[in-house]
């Protein structure tokens, strides 16, 4: 219980010093375009070194629950390009995710599993069954917040192998629409820029015909009972 406070305690203090320090301006999108030429030059000089440290920048946010996803995600598209640039912002993003979902599974998943081991059992087997199809239907339908499926996903017991490959692959479409906005910095004015209604739904469109084998494994379920 102590160690879970105390890890609970680092990540709260973590977050107020976010707040406190007023880091917000720092990781803004007019920042971003500020910093064009000093971002550019960094890539040139340390190319390794630059993508490891946006990489653990962006897991850093995912994993404290900080919304600035969208500045690293244009920064590795601005920075790598498209292409190298959705790699690292996808990996990055997985990885605080992985995080996240470790601290809720050690905070609070494990007690509430043994505690409501029978409640839980029909959720789980489901989940066990079509955990695949699920995930990637959330981490595609733009509805649900990213580090609230983490957290969620953490209460369950879906392994992590799972929810490493479906949250990399999942979030793979809006990386890759995010980082190339990035590579394209100069034209863009503003974020509502970037995310488009049509863009909305085709995410939304992507996330229904992912849950296709469930509707599907249902129907024959009761077409053969």
């Amino acid at each position: 219980m102590r160690k879970k406070l105390l890890l609970v305690m680092l990540i709260l203090g973590l977050i107020v010093a976010y707040k406190f320090f007023g880091l917000e301006s720092f990781f803004s999108f007019e920042n971003l375009k500020a910093q064009k030429e000093l971002l550019l030059s960094l890539v040139q000089s340390h190319f390794w070194l630059s993508a490891a440290v946006l990489m653990l920048g962006y897991a850093l946010s995912v994993a404290l629950m900080i919304p600035i996803a969208t500045f690293f995600a244009l920064a590795a598209g601005f920075m790598f390009g498209a292409l190298w640039g959705t790699l690292i912002a996808v990996l990055g993003a997985t990885l605080g995710a992985v995080a996240s979902f470790y601290v809720a599974r050690f905070v609070l998943g494990e007690s509430l599993q043994q505690k409501y081991t029978q409640e839980l059992n029909r959720f789980n087997s489901e989940f066990e069954a079509n955990g695949y199809s699920y995930l990637f239907a959330l981490r595609l339908l733009p509805i649900f917040p990213f580090f609230l499926i983490n957290l969620l996903c953490g209460l369950t017991r879906i392994d992590v192998k799972t929810f490493f490959i479906t949250t990399f692959i999942g979030i793979i479409p809006g990386g890759f629409a995010y980082t190339y906005a990035g590579s394209q910095l100069s034209s863009i004015n503003a974020l509502s820029d970037i995310f488009t209604k049509e863009m909305a739904l085709a995410f939304v469109f992507l996330g229904l015909l992912s849950l296709i084998p469930v509707v599907y494994k249902k129907y024959q379920h009761r077409k053969g009972a």
